[in-house]
């Protein structure tokens, strides 16, 4: 197994609190808060504050996520995130991606909501005891919802622009309450790929020695991957032929930007 790395927050760049701001079900009238402690000079990050559920009848958040509403994540080249985590309660927490930020809402001035890309995660007993614990998230694993609801229409994360990353302690339906707790060595976005498979993006064709995009596979002859020649002899393979070379250059050039990046 092979694991390219791409430090996000923490490990070779150092914390910044400014990265980070609470997001709590006070908007809402609730009572839970959040805190986020870091500073350049120290290696781990902490997350941690109060959760309550009463005041909202059942429901409570307090969450610290990314600033700025400009900014944007290229992490196509990746599979997954890898949060490295120090130290933890056994609490249930949520990890969130964006890769959409609506305007404000011109009558309250509050964040329209957007989908939201989920997974959660908790730290065992066990784990809770260790020095560090690896949280591997692959993207495919993401859970979409909107306004805390799983959107099954919603389409797959665009990871070529992810505009937020967040940390949620939720109540879960009243089934989690009080002080939380979550040290953080590093947020990275992680590729893992088999020894030998050459690229993150791409399918290699045994019978051709030919790279596609696995959203073009399709474009290949159906019959006979590896008679090229014969497949070329009507109009249709000459045109998907050239279509699938065309995939090939366009991958090549990804897959040398990615491991550029």
């Amino acid at each position: 197994m092979t694991v390219d790395k791409l430090n996000i927050f923490g490990g070779k760049e150092p914390w910044n609190p400014s990265d980070w701001t609470a997001s709590d079900d006070r908007v809402r009238g609730g009572s839970s808060q959040s805190y986020f402690h870091a500073n350049a000079y120290e290696p781990i990050a902490r997350f941690y504050g109060e959760l309550d559920y009463k005041t909202l009848g059942g429901a409570g958040f307090a969450s610290q996520r990314t600033t700025g509403e400009n900014r944007s994540w290229d992490l196509s080249c990746y599979t997954g995130i890898e949060l490295d985590i120090e130290k933890a309660d056994t609490k249930r927490y949520t990890f969130n991606l964006k890769d959409e930020l609506l305007a404000r809402d011109p009558e309250n001035g509050r964040e329209q909501a957007s989908v939201s890309y989920e997974y959660d995660f908790e730290i065992s007993d066990a784990q809770a005891q260790a020095e560090s614990t690896v949280i591997y998230i692959p993207f495919d694993n993401l859970n979409a919802t909107y306004r805390g609801r799983e959107k099954e229409d919603a389409p797959p994360l665009n990871t070529t622009s992810v505009k937020r990353f967040s940390i949620m302690m939720r109540s879960f339906f009243a089934t989690q309450e009080g002080p939380f707790s979550l040290s953080i060595r590093s947020i990275s976005a992680v590729a893992r790929r088999k020894d030998g498979e050459d690229a993150r993006s791409m399918v290699s064709e045994k019978d051709t020695g030919v790279l596609v995009p696995r959203s073009a596979k399709w474009m290949l002859a159906p019959a006979d991957h590896g008679n090229w020649r014969q497949f070329g002899q009507s109009t249709l393979g000459v045109i998907a032929g050239i279509t699938v070379f065309g995939f090939l250059a366009v991958g090549l050039l990804h897959l040398t930007v990615c491991k550029r990046g």
